[in-house]
């Protein structure tokens, strides 16, 4: 357990640094996540005895995230749908077996989309452009240099500085990890009703009552009073990502247990791996992208 924390921690810190930032550095720890999640979600279903198209697929999602990381989003399609086409001859070529294409494509979906759109979402209402990431890095060390030199106090504010795009991520993020971590406390304090035993015996009703309870605080305290969004906009998002990021963590609870596995990787010490952190976010971030995009809150 204080492994687990201090892994959390340390997560943490330096997903606070690269929502901030912005830019290059949160576009390119997207990419990297979401390749080292295809590689954790093929060697999955490699165990279960079904062979997925490990290069097409990584090459797919690399292009994928760079079409959004350019705002591209009908390119991003594009590659999609090619990657996707791409499988099918290797299929017919190589011998591969309908399922094996089946899977490696679903796989672009459950991964790739959602990776994509927490990339546009972040680029979507960013002042800084990718071209200009490089400049938007280097004034960040100006203002950590000058600030030591001088302690000024507009060089403070400066760090903490938060545009729509930068909302909207924390906002996305904060309420996913609330749903996890008040459905784990409180399922495992009173949890007595299993929701779900044969794919995630630890689930239960109870948990989601207080992902519930602590996802709509959330929305609320962050999205309303700090954020300045509306009450009633904030009220609903937070009752839907608290079923999102159930759904996604049940999600990945049955890929592993159809793989026989605990736990999808070995990359985050007390945690597993990429998926076993991600699995709520790769629910949440579509939702939440689509329903600020409805409600306007990214204007």
């Amino acid at each position: 357990m204080i492994l687990r924390i201090i892994t959390g921690i340390i997560g943490i810190a330096i997903a606070a640094v690269l929502i901030q930032i912005g830019g290059t550095p949160f576009a390119a720890a997207a990419v990297i996540l979401a390749v080292i999640s295809w590689f954790e979600y093929c060697s999955a279903f490699s165990r279960a005895g079904l062979s997925t198209s490990y290069i097409v697929g990584a090459i797919t999602l690399v292009l994928m995230l760079c079409c959004a990381w350019l705002g591209n989003f009908e390119e991003m399609l594009g590659a999609m749908t090619l990657g996707t086409i791409l499988m099918f001859i290797s299929m017919l070529i190589l011998g591969s077996r309908p399922t094996d294409v089946g899977v490696s494509a679903g796989g672009l979906i459950y991964i790739g989309m959602p990776f994509a759109h927490l990339i546009l979402l972040r680029f979507l209402t960013d002042d800084a452009t990718p071209s200009e990431s490089i400049d938007a890095v280097k004034s960040l060390s100006d203002v950590a240099t000058q600030l030591i030199a001088n302690f000024d106090l507009a060089h403070i504010q400066a760090l903490f500085n938060f545009d729509t795009g930068c909302k909207l991520i924390w906002l996305l993020f904060l309420c996913t990890w609330a749903s996890d971590t008040f459905a784990y406390f409180i399922g495992s304090a009173i949890g007595s009703h299993k929701i779900a035993p044969s794919i995630s015996p630890n689930k239960t009703v109870e948990g989601v009552f207080g992902s519930i309870i602590g996802t709509v605080f959330t929305a609320v305290v962050f999205g309303h009073f700090l954020f300045a969004f509306d009450m009633t906009q904030m009220l609903i998002l937070g009752l839907i990502m608290a079923f999102a990021a159930t759904l996604g963590d049940l999600a990945e609870s049955a890929l592993k247990r159809f793989a026989g596995l605990k736990d999808s990787g070995f990359l985050i010490p007390g945690h597993g791996g990429v998926l076993d952190r991600f699995d709520s976010i790769l629910f949440t971030t579509p939702i939440f992208y689509y329903f600020s995009v409805a409600t306007g809150l990214m204007s």
